[in-house]
């Protein structure tokens, strides 16, 4: 098996959803989302492959090398690195967003509290909104309208993403809710270690499905200015409005997982897909 071909039976694997949504891309094009895509798998992953916060930072600073050394014979055994790497060549793209991808996921490795909004946002800006900008150079390079169009769509999607991850979360002590939310609506911490459903919680999340409802929004409104060959970037942001609309129905029992049936996120990508080609 090749390094591409390793990427996309990861992908298919650990990330149905955008292993989907890459198939409407060009054949061409598709070995170069997954490498994207994989390389976003083995990042956000690294909490749960190492044992302790200092064993992560050091699987993240191996991949800071990796993306600094390209020739190094080490990195290039890696095959994740290696397609990676090959990517960055074949479609210029720049390594800084992937830097502070990483940057931004040394953030999993520890179990401090999200202290504000903006922290919040900037976590998901460049750990979603970011994927979705390098997956649109990869298909239609450099384009002002697709690299706008990504902040909103990654912070919308990246936040459904993080609240229906909230059981996960709070059952290993990790608070991705900021402290600043958590304060207006008079959320006592304690009471989510001891995963009490109160009305102050129950308040503070329904505050965060509404501001990523809010950025999706935004992404509906632009859409007719995307390239359409970058458009299969987007497809899997269509996937954030079904998650926040089961999120609310059941909103009362925020510590039970929730999960779109994968028939209707299949649906979902299909009724997108021919949208954004019509």
């Amino acid at each position: 098996m090749d390094s591409y071909s390793h990427c996309e039976a990861l992908v298919r694997t650990a990330d149905k959803d955008r292993f989907l949504a890459g198939l409407f891309a060009p054949a061409e094009r598709r070995r170069h989302l997954f490498a994207l895509y994989a390389f976003n798998i083995e990042i956000a992953r690294v909490r749960e492959a190492a044992r302790t916060p200092m064993a992560g930072e050091i699987r993240l600073q191996w991949w800071r090398d990796a993306l600094g050394e390209t020739g190094r014979g080490e990195v290039r055994a890696n095959p994740v690195a290696d397609a990676l790497l090959d990517t960055i060549t074949a479609c210029k793209l720049p390594t800084e967003p992937l830097l502070d991808l990483i940057e931004a996921r040394s953030f999993d490795l520890y179990d401090d509290p999200m202290p504000s909004l903006d922290a919040l946002y900037g976590y998901v800006r460049k750990t979603s909104s970011v994927l979705i900008e390098l997956a649109a150079m990869i298909l239609a390079g450099p384009d002002p309208m697709a690299r706008g169009l990504a902040g909103p769509a990654g912070i919308g999607s990246g936040l459904a993403r993080l609240l229906q991850a909230f059981p996960a979360h709070a059952a290993q002590g990790r608070l991705y809710l900021p402290r600043e939310v958590l304060d207006r609506h008079g959320v006592d911490v304690a009471d989510i270690g001891a995963r009490r459903s109160t009305p102050q919680l129950r308040a503070a999340l329904a505050d965060l499905r509404a501001r990523a409802r809010l950025e999706l929004e935004q992404t509906a409104e632009a859409r007719a200015v995307l390239p359409p060959p970058a458009f299969p970037a987007f497809l899997a942001v269509a996937l954030a409005r079904p998650l926040l609309d089961r999120l609310e129905a059941h909103a009362d029992d925020p510590f039970t997982p929730v999960e779109v049936p994968q028939w209707r996120r299949q649906w979902a990508l299909w009724r997108a897909a021919r949208k954004f080609r019509a």
